[in-house]
């Protein structure tokens, strides 16, 4: 077992009996994040702990990348986000003896992440070699309000007896931790063991300060650590704000670390409480004796808050957001947490980013090295859109910041315009492996996709966040692609498209439905915005080029099957032996790329995904039919597939089978379904799970030019509601039995929305209710490959 055993709560994620043998994973599911700072949900004492890490969005190191040949092209340099110093260690030492879980048996030992307060609360109860019984409670935040604070408010308490107690507080940088790299090359580890050159460090009255550069990427960080100290009878007298005779607090700092110890006696009743503020800045260029003063004034500001300050901010955010972005269901307790976990941690990974991009597992830890995928753009982005637009804008803006290396990645390949990179932090392209990576250039129009939604979405003008800009380079870059053929067909060739099990292939149905989108919006976008257009040097010819190419795109399909292949004669290969393979699973881990790049086996949704994403070129018929056929080979060895069959298969109307896969997108973490938690959290999955919620089970659609939804209810849920912004407004929209009811909480109205297929007027004045309909599919629910069905 990998996970850890939860309650089930509505606002609670709640660990009843920590157990040392799933800390990886609870370190992960722990994790408190605001997208500039994260730290991973590590023991405050330290010890055991799987990985700890303390993380700055942005903050990387980079490190030779070799291979057997070497080829034109190929990226030199890869990138991995490393932790900075970790202010989370509180060493207690009970009448000389060191509180670890695994020796002292504690009676109780829990853990609790309040989805409201944003905080982790933390319980230890056990009985000290003296016959003391002692408790230690801790309360730790990662602050919405103040964007570089960590802060954890630390108590013990002596429960029926006396006890001497010491507490060892420490800010520890230079600890080599696991950066995610899989790497025998000894270049690797000589660039990521010693990533950081100690510049400065300070001390202060109840802490210190530390400041260090890493040696190749050239960035500097900082952290500052301070405390308030409370209570412990010392000769009459009590500890108080960090001072005391005696020397029972004092601080040492050296260029690694600054350690505060607290000493102090505790009579029955009596507690000793520490808060202790840490803060942190980074700057590519920015001075270390500046970027201290920044981290040590945000520990000051911090301090003079108090805690109670920091929790009442952390709340007031918190309070915000689910007036917003609130999920509900009645009938899944369990999922009705999980949806919830997930805009939690959806919001944590960006309400406070700015320079810099969300990883593939946020700031929970190392895995894929802490580097952006396609999967952002396509899973956080679009979610956050609807549910906290500002941050999606800051993360739009980042990616328009990386258009010039993007442009440069296009011209080393030949080929005009920008093509972005697969995987990276800093925008430059570091994946080593073309045929997933370079060769998926689908990841141009998934990114020219979130530019768009995000302006359809918000009514913001398309240029605010460059957007304008990125689909007219990436027009360019498909425009110099595509291949007309002698009957006037536009082809992509050499492609591959989301499902990683069917690499390099002509064209690629996901992957040319997504560049006609890409194309036309880009048209459509100078259309608009002439005078901007023509700063970029686009004319009527180039616009109407584009429209050209869009409307031959290839698109193929087997008449005999009455189906899509998802590329050329991809219906024509070997059918994979599922029944002989069911415990060949993950299958790139069983069996070379050679063996099934050209068998009908996928990894992920591939087709099944552009039946959601270009909807407007597939009939009723074709999605159903399609579903059908993919859902028979789709083993889902990725977890971004869950959350779009969980759409496709409502879109079929099949709402219990979409109700079966977001349950599995929803606990992927909470249950480490993919198990691989460890490493970090799937962002990109709970994204997908409120899209799989809200695009799913509620039918919503933002890409026209109203906002449209057409819900359907399981047939175990009594009542589903959620609310969305769109254009300003925020909508609440709740289904039942009886039926849908759509309200204008916030904003004028009134507002259309398309329910079923029939416009609606949602006024400001009162709630509009239209019948539930029931399902109509065409066909029978799918079946998947045996041993792949949904697995929660």
């Amino acid at each position: 077992m990998t996970a850890p055993t939860l309650d089930t709560a509505p606002w609670l994620v709640r660990e009843p009996h920590v157990d040392p043998e799933t800390l990886a994973v609870a370190e992960s599911v722990f994790s408190l994040s605001n997208g500039y700072v994260g730290i991973r949900g590590t023991l405050d004492e330290v010890e055991p702990c799987a990985v700890r890490g303390t993380y700055l969005s942005g903050v990387y190191e980079t490190h030779p990348l070799s291979y057997p040949e070497s080829g034109y092209g190929h990226p030199e340099e890869g990138q991995a986000m490393i932790p900075v110093a970790d202010g989370t260690p509180l060493r207690l030492l009970v009448d000389g003896v060191p509180l670890d879980v695994r020796q002292v048996e504690p009676q109780v030992h829990e853990r609790t992440l309040d989805l409201r307060a944003g905080t982790l609360d933390r319980r230890v109860r056990w009985t000290a070699l003296s016959g003391t019984s002692l408790e230690v409670s801790s309360r730790r935040i990662v602050s919405f309000a103040e964007r570089s604070v960590c802060a954890v408010r630390y108590e013990v308490r002596a429960l029926d007896g006396p006890a001497h107690v010491v507490v060892r507080s420490e800010l520890v940088a230079e600890e080599v931790m696991p950066t995610g790299v899989d790497n025998d090359d000894p270049r690797v580890a000589e660039a990521l063991d010693d990533a950081f050159e100690p510049l400065v460090h300070v001390r202060a009255a109840t802490g210190g300060a530390l400041a260090s550069r890493t040696r190749r990427s050239g960035i500097t960080a900082a952290a500052a650590v301070g405390h308030d100290i409370d209570g412990g009878d010392i000769d009459g007298g009590e500890i108080n704000g960090g001072e005391s005779d005696g020397g029972r607090v004092s601080t040492h700092v050296d260029q690694d670390h600054v350690v505060t110890t607290v000493a102090a006696d505790l009579l029955p009743g009596e507690s000793l409480t520490i808060v202790k503020a840490v803060g942190y800045s980074w700057s590519h260029d920015a001075g270390p004796d500046s970027l201290v003063g920044e981290a040590s004034a945000a520990v000051s500001s911090a301090l003079d808050l108090g805690w109670e300050g920091l929790l009442a901010g952390q709340r007031a955010v918190l309070d915000e957001l689910w007036a917003a972005a609130d999920v509900e269901v009645d009938g899944d307790p369990e999922l009705q947490q999980a949806l919830r976990y997930a805009v939690f941690q959806l919001f944590s990974s960006a309400a406070c980013i700015s320079g810099a991009p969300v990883g593939a597992k946020g700031l929970t830890g190392t895995g894929y090295s802490g580097h952006t995928f396609w999967d952002v753009e396509g899973f956080v982005l679009p979610a956050l859109t609807l549910l906290h637009p500002d941050a999606a804008a800051r993360l739009l803006r980042w990616r328009y910041t990386t258009l010039d290396l993007a442009r440069e990645r296009a011209e080393t390949l030949g080929l005009q315009g920008a093509s972005f990179a697969w995987r990276t932090i800093s925008g430059r392209e570091v994946s080593a492996y073309w045929p997933a990576s370079t060769a998926a250039m689908h990841v141009n129009a998934d990114i020219s996709r979130a530019f768009w939604l995000h302006r359809n979405v918000t009514g913001e003008d398309l240029d605010s966040v460059g957007g304008l800009e990125v689909l007219v380079e990436t027009a360019r870059l498909w425009m110099s692609m595509g291949h007309e053929d002698a009957a006037g067909g536009w082809h992509l060739f050499g492609m591959t498209g989301p499902d990683e099990y069917t690499g390099v292939v002509d064209d690629n149905v996901f992957t040319n439905l997504m560049a006609r989108r890409n194309l036309l919006r880009a048209a459509d976008a100078c259309r608009r915005l002439p005078a901007r257009a023509s700063e970029l040097g686009v004319d009527s010819a180039e616009t109407s080029a584009w429209r050209s190419a869009a409307d031959a795109v290839h698109v193929p399909w087997d008449e005999g099957l009455r189906v899509h292949p998802m590329n050329e004669n991809f219906t024509t290969y070997r059918e994979w032996r599922f029944e002989d393979k069911r415990d060949s699973y993950p299958v790139q881990e069983h069996q070379h790329y050679a063996k099934f790049y050209r068998r009908q086996v996928l990894k992920q949704a591939d087709l099944v995904q552009a039946l959601w994403w270009c909807r407007d070129d597939f009939t009723a018929e074709e999605v159903a039919r399609d579903l059908d056929y993919y859902e028979a080979r789709t083993v889902r060895d990725s977890s971004l597939s869950a959350a779009v069959q969980a759409v496709v298969c409502a879109q079929a109307q099949h709402p219990d089978l979409a109700l079966r896969y977001l349950r599995e997108s929803a606990l992927v973490d909470l249950r480490d379904v993919q198990g691989d938690t460890a490493k970090g959290l799937h962002l990109a999955s709970l994204g997908g799970t409120w899209l799989a919620f809200a695009a799913g089970l509620g039918g919503l659609r933002e890409d026209h030019e109203d906002l449209e939804i057409a819900p359907l209810l399981p047939s175990s849920l009594s009542r589903t509601a959620y609310s969305v912004t769109w254009r300003g407004r925020l909508l609440r929209v709740e289904t039942t039995r009886e039926g849908t009811t759509v309200t204008l909480t916030r904003g004028e109205g009134p507002v259309t929305v398309v329910v079923d297929g029939a416009p609606l007027s949602v006024p400001a004045a009162a709630p509009v209710s239209v019948p539930l309909r029931a399902p109509t599919p065409l066909l029978d629910e799918p079946r998947q490959p045996v041993g792949c069905e949904p697995r929660t």
